[in-house]
């Protein structure tokens, strides 16, 4: 997409609201970690917030440098964009993006959000089992070779969204499908876990997964209204529907708990909701409130079915990245072409169940699917590149005693004397205490609640 070359008009209040969504998607990555690490066991906390941190580092670069002109520089063949184009965006301040009333960094800087939490949501197939530096060089590699490109098939003018006509109005395609199937892709190169289906992998912190979860939450309405890039309607059509979706999955899920299980619970409102966002995603501009509610809870109760299919398949999606990214995205992306309505205005369609046919519906497949068999494909082949080279997974000793000291020589739940400070981590296992002693013996490691995994 080319700069714009009629005069338009800076907008300052769409300016305003575009830059507080990017602060609002950048959030949902700490979001992201905390509902992660809160799943996981005491020993791993430290390491899955780390693959989220690293991704907004690494990312950040990647996007600045040739990822903006991948994904958004002028369309080379309907599969990337020029390259160079805006190498290392490198822009006048004031100039802005396409038609659009809103400088090209504030863009850049909105898009940049969507590559990091994309790549930072594979993390959760391989909890507690994956080596740090092999998580790097799979997020470089998969953000070059993977989400550059599908952002731009999608959103960049490529063959999906501007050739085929498939919608994806905030990211059920170009973030959720294509994170849920690399997810899926990884959980089968690492393997199972030490000890899983057979050892009840129980979340060590409920609460901890809860506040992630309302940061998500939050975020989730600069995700989605803030993809319309203006202060309008179909801004506030997509944050109603952001809203009653999510409600509505959590609803959802819980029933499903309810009567699978005997019992609603925390974890499963949390996984609910987030099934809800992950559903609305790609359809929130184009469908009616009412069919958001609607939506929301067939994503809950669809995506709590489907988190069991881990154990009938055998793949260990640690925390259930495939169950409810890769399953609620696809119903989202699917919904445009049922209960979409152009009555909604915008660039929406009507789909199968207000008179359009099968048209749109069609279109909505052949997009979802695309992205899912190439993010799978090339994600399992790098995954098994790297295992194979300077290896992705940790040992089964270095799995038992914990990633968080294997990898990062530190602990989430330090209680020595020596902890505190930074590097305490690291000093307490060289065995330096904060005054240069040698520091008692560690506390034995917090007991897990015992609430419920999702699925």
């Amino acid at each position: 997409m080319l700069l714009a070359e009629d005069p338009v008009v800076l907008s300052t209040g769409n300016t305003a609201w575009i830059l507080a969504s990017s602060a609002l998607v950048l959030l949902m990555t700490p979001g992201l970690a905390l509902f992660y690490g809160g799943m996981t066991k005491t020993k791993s906390v430290l390491n899955m917030f780390m693959m989220s941190f690293s991704a907004i580092g690494l990312v950040s670069i990647l996007w600045l440098v040739y990822g903006f002109s991948v994904a958004f520089g002028d369309d080379v063949n309907g599969f990337w964009g020029n390259a160079t184009q805006y190498l290392g965006s490198n822009v006048p301040t004031d100039a802005l993006w396409g038609a659009l009333d809103i400088p090209v960094y504030v863009f850049i800087a909105f898009q940049m959000m969507f590559a990091v939490i994309t790549v930072a949501l594979i993390s959760g197939a391989i909890a507690d089992r994956a080596k740090f530096v092999g998580w790097l060089v799979f997020a470089f590699a998969w953000a070059t070779l993977v989400y550059f490109p599908v952002a731009h098939w999608v959103w960049g003018g490529g063959w999906i969204g501007a050739k085929l006509g498939a919608l994806d109005f905030a990211g059920g395609t170009a973030v959720h499908i294509n994170a849920g199937a690399a997810a899926l892709a990884l959980a089968i190169v690492l393997g199972k876990r030490v000890g899983w289906p057979k050892d009840k992998f129980k979340p060590h912190n409920v609460p901890m997964v809860a506040l992630g979860a309302g940061l998500l939450w939050f975020g989730w309405f600069g995700f989605n209204a803030g993809s319309e890039l203006a202060a309008d309607g179909i801004a506030a059509l997509a944050f109603i529907n952001t809203q009653v979706a999510t409600a509505a999955a959590l609803v959802g899920w819980l029933i499903v708990e309810w009567i699978r299980d005997g019992k609603p619970t925390l974890l499963g409102a949390s996984s609910g909701a987030i099934a809800g966002l992950v559903a609305i995603t790609p359809a929130c501009a184009f469908i009616t409130p009412l069919g958001a509610v609607g939506l929301g809870i067939v994503a809950g109760v669809v995506c709590a079915l489907a988190v069991s299919l881990k154990y009938k398949l055998g793949y260990d999606d640690s925390l259930d990245v495939v169950g409810v990214h890769l399953v609620g995205g696809l119903i989202g992306s699917l919904a445009i072409g049922l209960i979409g309505t152009a009555a909604v205005g915008g660039i929406a369609v009507d789909g199968l169940f207000y008179g359009g046919g099968f048209t749109q519906l069609g279109k909505q497949a052949i997009g979802s699917f695309a992205v899912l068999g190439y993010s799978f494909v090339v994600a399992l082949i790098l995954g098994f590149l790297i295992d194979k080279t300077i290896g992705f997974r940790v040992s089964a000793d270095a799995e038992l005693e914990g990633v968080d000291v294997v990898e990062h020589a530190e602990s989430a739940y330090d209680t020595t004397p020596s902890g505190g400070g930074s590097g305490a981590g690291a000093f307490a296992l060289a065995g330096i205490g904060a005054a240069g002693k040698a520091p008692k013996a560690e506390v034995e490691e917090t007991a897990p609640v015992t609430e419920k995994v999702s699925g």
